[in-house]
């Protein structure tokens, strides 16, 4: 048992802002105004709270301030209507942490070029609410990280203002949990996890989440338990795509159709979760999370040889994809190089404008090493950057498409119009199963 676990915390400074919290007279703030955070403030704001954002980037905080979204998963009017009533405003100037008393950590936390965590956004927004920490706050991390980062680099940070963590200021973790583009589960109503240091500050931090949210909150009994449980979630995923993907290929070798089999499976009624196939994984979340935790185990001397073996096929997906697209064009005696490729999608998932860590970018640079001339539709994504290289979005019209050799879809976005597609494409692969059998089985070509 550690020390900080065996003082007994002033109940007055918890009873306070625990009381702040209900009455909603609490002043919140919110580091870092990307996919997680504005979410986030937003709902702070909609909820009754006094919502500062705080970002580096003048063009977010500018857009905030002037009520421009640029988040899919926040609703224009809503952010128009908080900035408008004065509920929510950012600021680059971390000085006005001193005015809050709650904050939350939600800056990214990714990989470097060894496929280690880089933790200097985290430790750096640390840094900057350790000048203005005073008695009586709440910070807690959102950040998607390895476990003990709350206990290991953010609590040693705060306490050097000599403020003692459970007694002068309370500090928790508690995972951020966005599925960009899901109708059903977002901010407002997705179950919410909370792991405090001490008691006290998970009965604090709990508090604040279930004035602002509509779901549960699960208390857990520290933040590494947090913090473990929101990689587990994501490694879970990446496990299980794995396995999807690595039956798409050996189908594909013996002539079975995939979605056929994952479709029968469905009909059990125990034992069975679907994941689908696909060009590969993107985002923030699935393709990296995971690593994290490889980082983590080797400190302990343990090989996570499941995880990295999901890594190595999902990241070889994209591979599998141009192999195709070769082996396809081959059957119609045609050569990559030369050839015109018309991708369908370049968001990671359907319907969002985000192509983080996107699949399709791979197969772009793969294509076009291969001397493919390459063209790209995404109604969600006007153009993008490959290294520093601008490719535009065009529209998919039947001209458009019937001039390509092969059409790729690659993301299934709702917006596109599938029977013009089929009608239209000489030739038509589809790694989403997007289509499905409504097309002629003589130029239609399934992962």
């Amino acid at each position: 048992m550690s020390d900080i676990e065996t003082v007994v915390p002033p109940p007055i400074f918890a009873e306070r802002l625990i009381e702040k919290f209900k009455c909603k007279d609490a002043s919140i703030g919110v580091v870092g105004l990307g996919y997680v955070g504005l979410p986030l403030a937003v709902e702070k704001a909609k909820a009754g709270f006094n919502v500062i954002g705080f970002d580096v980037q003048a063009a977010k905080v500018d857009m905030v301030n002037q009520g421009v979204n640029y988040i899919g998963d926040v609703v224009d009017e809503d952010l128009r209507e908080i900035v408008n009533s004065g509920k929510l405003r950012a600021t680059s100037d971390y000085s006005f942490i001193q005015n809050v008393d709650a904050v939350a950590i939600c800056v990214p936390t990714p990989l470097d070029e060894y496929r280690q965590p880089d933790t200097s956004y985290v430790e750096s927004s640390a840094r900057e609410i350790a000048r203005f920490l005073k008695k009586g706050m709440l910070v807690v991390l959102e950040s998607t990280t390895y476990p003990g980062t709350t206990e290991e680099l953010v609590k040693p940070i705060l306490e050097e203002t000599k403020l003692v963590c459970g007694q002068d200021f309370f500090l928790a973790y508690s995972p951020e949990r966005v599925d960009p583009g899901n109708k059903h589960f977002n901010t407002k109503n997705t179950p919410k996890v909370v792991g405090g240091i001490t008691k006290s500050c998970t009965m604090v931090a709990s508090a604040m989440y279930r004035a602002v949210l509509e779901s549960e909150v699960h208390e857990v009994s520290s933040p590494a338990v947090a913090e473990m449980e929101k990689i587990y979630e994501n490694t879970f995923r990446n496990i299980n795509i794995a396995l999807a993907n690595e039956m798409a290929i050996l189908c594909n070798k013996m002539g079975i159709n995939v979605w056929e089999v994952i479709e029968a499976a469905k009909s059990k009624p125990y034992g069975f979760m679907p994941f689908y196939p696909g060009p590969g994984l993107g985002g923030h979340c699935i393709p990296i999370d995971p690593f994290y935790l490889t980082w983590k185990a080797r400190k302990f001397n343990y090989h996570t040889r499941l995880i990295e073996i999901a890594g190595e096929i999902n990241n070889s997906m994209p591979e599998f994809v141009v192999e195709r697209i070769s082996s396809i064009l081959n059957e119609r005696a045609r050569p990559i190089k030369g050839s015109m490729i018309h991708l369908l999608g370049v968001a990671y998932k359907k319907d969002i404008d985000d192509y983080r860590e996107s699949p399709t970018l791979k197969i772009i640079e793969m294509l076009e090493r291969r001397g493919a001339y390459v063209v790209c539709s995404d109604p969600y994504i006007p153009s993008f950057k490959i290294k520093g290289i601008q490719y535009d979005s065009v529209e998919p019209t039947p001209e458009i498409l019937s001039k390509a050799d092969l059409v790729v879809i690659t993301t299934d976005h709702s917006a596109f119009d599938y029977e013009t597609i089929s009608c239209s494409a000489k030739l038509l692969f589809d790694t989403r199963n997007a289509i499905k059998n409504h097309v002629q089985l003589n130029n239609y070509y399934q992962l």
